[in-house]
């Protein structure tokens, strides 16, 4: 079935998407009561839609399929933040917090050219402080990847960012 939005495939889509979207998120907005988990649950019921699109474009009714999923999303979020609020609230605040430096925007860049898992391991070694056995367990891995790709990602961070100083100043702060 082609559906009255524009049809099956990416096009399709596409018109299903943008006809869709505005009254999915006005309808997540009063049901959720929270403007920017609704875009949230919207954005993940429609990522869900594209993933199927081929069998949900075939469905009588697929912003029915739509709107359920979302508002499934939007439950299962709002249940999870209050959760969070309630535990939350047991715990103590700490004591003093110290501020976080900002990070110089060359090494941010550098940084988004790692892959995730290249990311975590550092992130997990060098702001968090953990153990390579800590880093292993928590990312599911063995201490040897978590060597491996610590080398790696070193290499990779010396790369880009001797490379952003070989650039001109300006341009390298632009």
């Amino acid at each position: 079935m082609v559906s009255a939005e524009g049809g099956t495939g990416a096009v399709g889509f596409e018109a299903f998407y943008r006809a869709q979207h505005p009254r999915l998120v006005a309808l997540l907005t009063v049901a959720l009561g929270d403007v920017e988990a609704a875009g949230e649950a919207c954005s993940e019921a429609f990522v869900r839609a594209l993933e199927r699109w081929e069998r949900v474009s075939e469905f009588a009714e697929p912003v029915g399929w739509v709107y359920r999923v979302a508002l499934n999303v939007g439950r299962r979020q709002a249940r999870r933040r209050t959760i969070e609020r309630r535990l939350l609230a047991r715990l103590a605040p700490p004591e003093t917090v110290e501020p976080v430096e900002p990070i110089d925007p060359a090494l941010w860049r550098a940084l988004g050219k790692l892959t995730f898992r290249q990311r975590s391991v550092v992130a997990l070694r060098h702001v968090a402080g953990l153990s390579q056995n800590e880093v292993a367990a928590v990312l599911g891995i063995r201490p040897g990847t978590v060597s491996a790709t610590l080398v790696v990602a070193r290499r990779r961070l010396i790369e880009e960012l001797t490379a952003a100083d070989d650039l001109d100043p300006e341009v390298r702060h632009a």
